[in-house]
């Protein structure tokens, strides 16, 4: 029988036919040896099986009936195979090879059929050669349908990799909280390729600044998110630490910085799933300006498809976002915590005794998003029985902001001592500000520049019931009457305290026993929602209202202004009610200019010791009241005033016109005067001078601990 070369293909495509299943196998067995790939999960493997029998019968039937190549459909599902494997992570190689190893197998055994039909040489070439065009083409053209497919599927998925790299960007650090960013790392890996998540943290990293301490590696569980029920749970729960097995793939990681992916759970015990497996599991350390955090690990134990390398560098680029946020809300929380903690131990951990006011005092620290601040109170006993209450608030956050604050909170105090006025103090104060904002701009550190801060200092008089105020661009202070009545004090205004040259003033007001001071700092009624007149209001009706104590009075005005708990800036809240000293606790004497009236001065004061019961002081209190009754006429200016105070300690004062401050000094052997001053001073718990606007007081506080009665001579010399 005479054979064109079209004749020929076309018989012996037709004699194959019925061997076709023996050319599938072929196929199969070729493909399976030379390109793995296709065979890496089962749903690639039955479309391949089932894509190469298509193809086979397709190519035998279009040979057999002189089909064109390009009009020989290739199988229908052609081209979601090309998509799953590029969503699998398989190389476009792949795909390309497979066509190419088919097609050899295919046209050895069409070849092979040849000779067994015709013994004409050039009819098999000629043959041969058309069955290779018909071949190619179809190949050529199956080839191209499925690696357009392909790409058009990675570059799907190359576009899904970088939104989902943006998200991981506004999702995963939205705030400076450690355990919130890792969740959220975690969340965002299981709504996208993993079914389960776990992050731990290197337990040195979270509980301080350094890395991990020898030995051992200690980690935390900080985060992880599971999805459906029914899936795996972790043996280690929310909060555990364990201790880090050596040669796992997550001691692996942390030491050598490299992720890992594996194909089964890794043996790792903190690794565990309980009694189900996973499929597959990535191991990502979380590292970030050079210092390894943690590590994550995501595990798909549903999704049959397992885990690829384009999962694996999709893990990386999101651990990587995430460690910088978490090494950010790690350094934040740190600094923070020490910032908090300076400030609270420059506050007073409790107010200190005296019997002029009664107080109950708050600080609420700023949000995580201020930071911390330089707010402060205290409460500061004065000669005289008299107390100074303080309020202040340094500008900016953090521990700048609290080390400026304790240093001013020092300046107030040493300036207490000495009995300024609170407008004189203010002046002091601000040059105390001037010069610190001087001495960190020439630091030119970080946080350094300009300091300032804003005050105000009251002196309450238990004895006479008046209470002098200045403030340094501070918000004013309300007074609370007994009737309930709330009323804010109109202050002189003055500038904040670090500008300079301008001038402070007081104003002295009469406070009844029983009066509410309540003295606070901008924070508590300013807020991002309402502007400070609203905050003032809301102040002024929580103070209005009964409480059974001061304390409760506390928390009824934070719980009005500031019901989150967490304010947007430092808030410090200062109330005090006011006490009065009675004429049974107070009395005075006015003295002559006349050396012969220290002994009627003595003699008053004693009767005064015997009517209060206090016979014991007599002693030092006669020695006492001589000394500084006798500076007061010999150095001194009329009118000369004597007065004792009953308190917790008995106090002695001598006031008179002159502003001469008395001094401490050594006498020698044969001075005549000279010792009065360091008699008073052994024989007193304290003693000082404080300045009016005219004149001075000499004061000696006499306690009952040390000096009830005369226990020996007393040494002057």
């Amino acid at each position: 029988m005479e054979y064109t070369a079209a004749g020929l293909v076309s018989r012996v495509a037709g004699d194959l036919g019925p061997m076709a299943d023996e050319v599938i196998a072929d196929v199969v067995r070729c493909l399976r040896r030379e390109v793995p790939e296709l065979w890496s999960n089962p749903d690639l493997v039955r479309m391949t099986s089932e894509n190469i029998t298509e193809h086979v019968v397709g190519v035998l039937a279009g040979l057999e009936y002189g089909i064109e190549p390009s009009e020989i459909d290739p199988p229908s599902a052609e081209l979601e195979r090309a998509r799953r494997l590029a969503r699998h992570g398989a190389p476009v190689t792949a795909l390309l090879r497979a066509f190419r190893f088919g097609q050899g197998v295919v046209l050895d055994r069409l070849l092979a059929e040849m000779p067994r039909l015709t013994k004409d040489a050039e009819l098999i070439s000629a043959a041969s050669r058309l069955l290779i065009a018909m071949a190619n083409g179809y190949v050529d053209d199956a080839s191209e349908q499925g690696v357009t497919a392909f790409q058009e599927e990675r570059d799907r998925r190359l576009q899904g990799r970088l939104s989902l790299v943006n998200e991981a960007g506004l999702r995963i650090g939205t705030t400076l909280d450690i355990a919130r960013t890792t969740q959220e790392l975690a969340d965002l890996a299981l709504d996208h390729f993993a079914d389960l998540v776990t992050v731990d943290l290197l337990d040195a990293m979270v509980h301080g600044d350094g890395g991990p301490e020898p030995g051992p590696l200690v980690l935390r569980r900080i985060a992880q998110a599971s999805s459906a029920q029914g899936g795996p749970d972790p043996t280690v729960g929310l909060g555990a630490v364990h201790t880090c097995a050596d040669g796992s793939a997550t001691a692996r990681a942390l030491a050598t910085g490299r992720p890992s992916r594996h194909t089964t759970t890794p043996t790792d015990p903190a690794d565990g799933l309980g009694t189900h497996p996973a499929r597959s599991t990535l191991v990502v350390p979380l590292s970030a300006r050079g210092a390894t955090l943690g590590v994550a690990r995501f595990c798909r134990h549903h999704d049959p498809v397992p885990l690829d390398d384009e999962d694996l560098f999709l893990a990386q680029e999101i651990a990587a976002r995430a460690a910088v946020a978490i090494d950010n809300a790690r350094r934040y929380t740190y600094a923070r915590a020490t910032a908090l903690t300076l400030q609270r131990s420059l506050l007073p951990r409790r107010t200190a005794e005296q019997s002029a006011v009664d107080v109950a005092c708050r600080y609420l620290p700023a949000g995580p998003q201020a930071g911390v601040g330089g707010d402060w109170y205290d409460v500061i006993p004065l000669s005289g029985a008299r107390v100074a209450l303080v309020v202040g608030d340094v500008v900016g956050h953090g521990i700048h902001a609290a080390a400026t604050m304790g240093r001013l909170r020092t300046a107030v105090r040493t300036l207490a001592d000495i009995d300024l006025p609170p407008d004189e103090l203010l002046t002091h104060l601000d040059d105390v500000v001037i010069r610190l904002s001087a001495e960190a701009s020439a630091e030119q550190t970080e946080g350094a520049g300009d300091i300032g801060a804003t005050c105000l200092y009251a002196v309450y008089d238990p004895v006479d019931g008046r209470c002098s105020l200045a403030r340094a661009g501070h918000v004013l202070p309300a007074v609370v009457s007994g009737d309930g009545t709330v009323d804010f004090l109109d202050l002189p205004p003055g500038p904040p305290l670090g500008l300079g040259g301008l001038p402070f003033e007081a104003a002295e007001v009469d406070l009844p026993e029983g009066s509410l001071l309540a003295l606070y700092t901008d924070g508590l009624v300013e807020a991002r929602d309402r502007d400070i007149e609203a905050g003032l209001t809301l102040l002024r009706h929580a103070l209005a209202q009964p409480c059974a104590s001061l304390e409760a009075a506390c928390d009824t005005v934070l719980q009005a202004l500031l019901p989150a708990g967490r304010p947007h800036d430092d808030a410090a809240l200062l109330l005090a009610r006011t006490r009065v000293l009675g004429d049974h606790q107070v009395a005075a004497w006015d003295v002559d200019a006349d050396p012969t009236a220290v002994a009627r001065a003595r003699s008053s004061a004693v009767r005064q010791l015997s009517a209060w019961g206090l016979e014991a002081f007599d002693f030092i209190t006669e020695l006492v009241v001589s000394e500084l009754v006798t500076n007061a006429t010999r150095y001194g200016r009329p009118p000369i005033r004597l007065r004792l105070i009953r308190d917790r300690s008995l106090l002695c004062e001598v006031s008179d016109a002159g502003s001469t401050t008395p001094h401490l000094r050594r006498a020698r052997v044969f001075d005549e005067g000279g010792r009065g001053l360091l008699l008073v001073a052994q024989l007193a718990e304290r003693w000082g001078t404080r300045h009016a606007r005219q004149g001075k007081t000499v004061w000696a506080e006499l306690g009952a601990e040390k000096h009830a009665g005369p226990s020996g001579p007393v040494s002057v010399l």
